[in-house]
């Protein structure tokens, strides 16, 4: 009969142990990017603001400043209250398809558009007769151009079926910047995947990684002596909770009021 050796044993249990931390590691190192998956269809309204220039869309709830020279175009749209969710849906994409109206255009499958602007409540009016956009209904108002990709813009007013989508952005992620040596405010463009953002932190040369607050729209801030040095950034999408780093975004001499690349993004 063989004897039991504890002390094998243990040897044993600790090599098994640090081999499945080493395989952890591993898989952790060599993870897939995490994909945003469309949603399912679901019903809602739609109307459209401005015109066929779009010039009323520019600026917005979301702080994408000129949407022509930022890459946004005249594909956007304002988000009802309970879409827009405090400005964390700011940059998220949608398809919008008109059914069952004969405003419709046919053999249109759909539009796809980007949330750039705010519905607010018109709670002088009616949510069923011009309060479009009262809580808790779901409702696009969207740029004319876009709109009248869809339905005749004579109508006013059309029942669609929408649905998140990925949002498709050629290259990484945008930085505009405002503030000072202080404060800084960040404004964050061409988001791609969820298009949104959960939460961002800073970093600079000389500091470790610093938690920056959301201001409002798709903007974040911090209050941290950081001017002199050079900045990078670690982001985290709010519908996929993937998290990336966009390392040296903007140089020691970086000046408010300019805009810096990066060659990162989500997917």
């Amino acid at each position: 009969m063989t004897s039991f050796d504890p002390w094998s044993f243990n040897f044993f249990s600790m090599t098994l142990a640090t081999l499945a931390i080493i395989v952890s590691k591993s898989l952790v190192t060599v993870a897939l990017p995490i994909e945003f998956r469309p949603s399912p269809w679901s019903l809602a309204h739609a109307t459209f603001y401005g015109d066929e220039t779009a010039s009323e869309t520019l600026g917005g709830a979301c702080g994408y400043g000129n949407l022509f020279s930022n890459g946004y175009g005249t594909d956007t749209a304002a988000l009802s209250t309970t879409l827009f969710n405090n400005g964390f849906a700011c940059g998220t994409c949608y398809q919008i398809k008109c059914v069952e109206s004969t405003w419709c255009y046919p053999g249109v499958p759909f539009t796809t558009v980007t949330a750039t602007n705010l519905c607010p409540p018109n709670w002088a009016q009616d949510s069923n007769y011009g309060g479009w956009c009262n809580p808790p209904r779901v409702h696009f108002d969207m740029s004319k151009p876009a709109f009248m990709k869809i339905a005749q813009w004579k109508a006013g007013i059309v029942p669609v079926m929408y649905r998140r989508v990925p949002c498709v952005r050629p290259g990484g992620l945008r930085f505009y910047f405002q503030g000072n040596g202080y404060w800084l405010l960040i404004y964050v463009m061409n988001v791609g995947g969820g298009g949104d953002i959960a939460q961002m932190w800073v970093k600079g040369s000389k500091t470790g990684w610093i938690s920056m607050s959301h201001n409002w729209g798709a903007t974040y801030q911090a209050f941290a002596t950081l001017g002199g040095q050079s900045l990078s950034f670690k982001i985290t999408s709010y519908t996929s909770k993937e998290t990336i780093i966009a390392w040296d975004v903007a140089p020691a001499n970086w000046n408010e009021g300019s805009t810096y690349t990066t060659d990162v993004n989500f997917h």
